[in-house]
């Protein structure tokens, strides 16, 4: 745009002398506006100056010297309104500055940062257990409780949430709902772009929170009392992060720990390209990476933490709700910093999040055949007795609970040393990028000559095979490339025959459930898929709705780092994969490794490509990102949110008996009088079912008092949200139940007085209408003393 403004001056004296100046003003679109203006300054003749001189005596004594420069004042403030009239009508024409990229900004330290941790435990009994697919492994009491642990940051410019919670995986359903109450709570505050909500990956917490026909079989259904405490849970631990938010800043730090994972799939690991493999040390990774969270005095007020393992240590055995290692981790910083709370309580919040764990497990001392100490068949994991039920890891302890401890304990361990030696300050602004995609229409151009397509979603034989971690009940074997007349005869007569489009798209991998063709009585599987980045400064966290191997997460990694930094925007960024996030699709193979059809790949639902297609969407949020054009990404087609034929196979809690001549809340089996520390104090009560006690949140079932001499009052000082304590329901006959409860006494504990209480809820009927009463049962008084015998 050019523009020639013409500007008329005033003209004073008795003669002009014309002078001409030119103003060049310079508009961020290169154009110019040009501005031309005539001054006219004053020349006196000697006689002008005489006539001058005369008027001065007739006009107030005014000399010619201040009419000049009274004149030069008026024309110098006449100019400076015009120059301050012309930027103005440049600012206005050019539009709006355009935003400098985020490494030309400048630097952003200081942050909003509010953490918080709310109870998200469901019923401990009668439950599918999640994870396994394991139909015997119902709840069945609690080991430890579930907690969601919420970070939320704030640059000032945009805002961004963090999740991890104790829970198998975040289901679209579950994801869904919690946006949908927090719309209604914060409007438009947290949105499906700037929300991640992540899992833990434990085995061992109540299902029955997805609305995918295939995920509800294996869980007994849509189970409204397992969603209903996830989803306040979530949701209350983003309220609580919401009102404790304050200045703060943010420091990193990353390190390795090994003896803590192991590769459960070597066979398809060794399938990737040699010369990738050469790049890398080992087959899993062991990187930690920590974000410390302190105010601006320094004083912590959280960590975040990211490693790749499975949640496993708690093999398929256990029936109690526990948050398996990851959750022990959390505990015991928790614990630390929150010096004298008891377990969910205190200011310092600890998150241990998952990342690309699709073939990591802390079974760390491996397979081996359990029922004859022999090592396992290395290309399909299956024993010669048993199949491939027999093949178990293990892990390094002398039993689940003992496993689950030195695995968690490592990686607290190791959080901990970094959070403290975190020097390195996170700085810049936030991103987040958010798309829903329909992954089984994503076409990849893999060279100059090939373009591939992902495929609707199929699950092969080796799925029913299992994994090391859990094998199946039937003869499939992992590694499988070939199908079965035998299986695929009552598949076509039960389920429908794969279309051969599905079948092609799917090789090698033998179908053994088309369940991208089955839609009754809802779809089986999911079509459309949350992706998702968030950036914290140069820290990208890159949110994948499923479990995704090692190799998978290296080159998704690189990937998003490579078009991060294309741009020359992000410098030196961190790239980290949080697995199990925003909505579940089963696993993420390379190409190479599903080409071997272990349990992983045959687990990749939308085919050999799946990895490639993830590619590709991801590089187009990083790059938005990079570009800092997040708002233009289409937001994609939405995802389903079904209201009719949610189906529940979990019957009502039936009502509770109790023995003749005894009360709920009775003892059973009583304490011992005096126990040493390091015993298992055991006392067993007449309970209900723990069904009836509703939503448990921020309760206890269990609570270890020791008694205060000096007061004569009874301390808490565990719950059944201690590592310390067990709560098993055992469910007997005639409605019968009862509930033992264990205190694994720790070697530190203080001598004195204690006693255990058991809180819990009985239904019965009265006429037609059922009646939940809650009782509570108290046992003896016990001493807890260093040794048996005296001094």
């Amino acid at each position: 745009m050019n523009m020639k403004l013409k500007i008329k001056c005033v003209t004073f004296g008795v003669r002009e002398e014309t002078l001409s100046s030119l103003f060049t003003v310079y508009q961020s679109d290169s154009s110019f506006v040009d501005v031309s203006c005539k001054l006219s300054f004053l020349r006196f003749t000697p006689e002008a100056e005489d006539s001058m001189a005369g008027r001065k005596s007739a006009c107030c004594g005014i000399s010619a010297l201040e009419v000049t420069l009274a004149v030069l004042f008026i024309l110098m403030t006449a100019v400076s309104v015009t120059l301050i009239t012309l930027m103005i009508i440049w600012k206005t024409d050019t539009g709006p500055e355009p935003s400098l990229p985020p490494s030309l900004q400048p630097e952003h330290k200081s942050y909003l940062i509010g953490v918080g941790r709310a109870d998200c435990t469901g019923p401990p009994a009668e439950v599918p257990l999640m994870g396994y697919a394991n139909p015997q492994q119902m709840a069945a009491g609690i080991h430890t409780r579930l907690y969601s642990r919420a970070f939320i940051i704030d640059d000032g410019r945009r805002r961004v949430v963090f999740v991890t919670a104790d829970v198998g995986m975040i289901s679209q359903r579950l994801r869904l709902e919690i946006l949908q109450a927090l719309q209604v709570k914060y409007g438009n505050m947290y949105r499906q772009d700037n929300v991640v909500l992540s899992g833990t990956h434990t085995h061992s917490g109540p299902g029955g929170y997805f609305q995918y026909t295939l995920f509800m079989m294996s869980s007994k259904g849509y189970i409204k009392s397992s969603i209903e405490p996830l989803v306040n849970g979530i949701v209350k631990s983003i309220d609580i992060a919401h009102r404790n938010m304050r200045p703060g800043r943010i420091y990193k730090n990353k390190g390795h720990l090994d003896d803590s994972s192991l590769n459960r799939s070597p066979q398809s690991y060794l399938n990737n390209p040699e010369d990738e493999r050469d790049r890398y040390k080992q087959n899993t990774d062991k990187q930690v990476l920590v974000l410390k969270f302190t105010d601006l005095d320094g004083d912590g007020i959280g960590m975040l933490s990211w490693f790749a393992v499975h949640g496993v240590s708690m093999n398929y055995t256990n029936r109690m709700v526990s948050s398996d290692n990851m959750g022990y981790a959390s505990y015991l910083l928790e614990q630390d910093k929150n010096v004298g709370a008891l377990p969910g309580q205190g200011g310092f919040v600890a998150g241990f999040s998952s990342s690309n764990l699709g073939d990591v497990s802390p079974n760390t001392r491996g397979p081996r055949c359990a029922n004859t100490g022999l090592p396992c068949d290395y290309l399909n994991s299956s024993c010669p007795v048993g199949g491939t039920k027999m093949c178990q890891g293990s892990g390094p302890g002398d039993d689940m609970f003992d496993s689950t401890r030195i695995i968690g304990h490592n990686i607290y361990r190791k959080a901990k040393e970094l959070y403290a030696d975190a020097v390195e300050e996170v700085t810049g602004f936030l991103h987040s990028a958010h798309q829903w995609v329909n992954m089984t229409d994503v076409t990849v151009q893999i060279n100059s000559t090939h373009m591939v397509n992902t495929c609707k979603p199929a699950l092969g034989y080796s799925f029913a095979a299992g994994t090391t971690d859990g094998g199946g009940d039937l003869n499939f074997t992992q590694g499988a490339v070939e199908g079965d007349p035998f299986w695929d005869g009552i598949r076509d007569t039960l389920l429908g025959k794969p279309s051969n489009q599905t079948q092609e798209c799917h090789r090698p991998k033998p179908i053994l459930f088309s369940t991208g063709e089955m839609n009754w009585p809802l779809p089986w599987h999911p079509q459309i898929v949350d992706i998702q980045i968030i950036t914290i400064g140069s820290v990208a966290v890159v949110a994948v709705p499923g479990e995704i191997t090692t190799m998978s997460g290296r080159r998704l990694r690189e990937a998003v780092k490579q078009e991060l930094e294309s741009e020359g925007t992000f410098r030196d960024s961190e790239v980290v994969i949080a697995g199990l996030s925003n909505m579940y699709t089963h696993y993420i193979t390379t190409y190479e490794e599903y080409q071997v059809q272990r349990y992983e790949g045959a687990s990749t639902i939308y085919g050999p490509h799946t990895l490639s297609a993830y590619l590709l969407k991801y590089r187009g949020l990083a790059r938005a990102i990079a570009q800092d054009r997040e708002s233009e990404l289409p937001a994609g087609p939405q995802p389903p949110f079904f209201q009719k034929n949610l189906f529940s196979l979990l019957p009502a809690a039936s009502i509770d008996q109790k023995p003749v001549n005894s009360s709920f809340g009775d003892v059973l089996q009583q304490v011992y009088p005096v126990y040493r520390q390091g015993d298992v104090v055991s006392v067993t009560f007449v309970a209900g079912n723990p069904r009836h006690s509703g939503d448990i949140r921020d309760k206890t079932f269990v609570s270890v008092e020791i008694h205060d001499n000096r007061t004569d009052t009874w301390e808490v000082i565990h719950t059944d949200a201690s590592w310390e304590t067990r709560f098993h329901w055992l469910k007997g006959s005639d409605r019968r139940s009862n509930v033992t409860v264990e205190w694994h006494i720790p070697p530190l504990t203080p001598s004195g007085s204690y006693r255990i209480k058991h809180f819990g809820s009985y239904k019965q009927m009265k006429g037609l209408r059922p009646i939940i009463t809650p009782y509570e049962g108290t046992s003896g008084i016990f001493e807890v003393t260093a040794s048996f015998y005296y001094q």
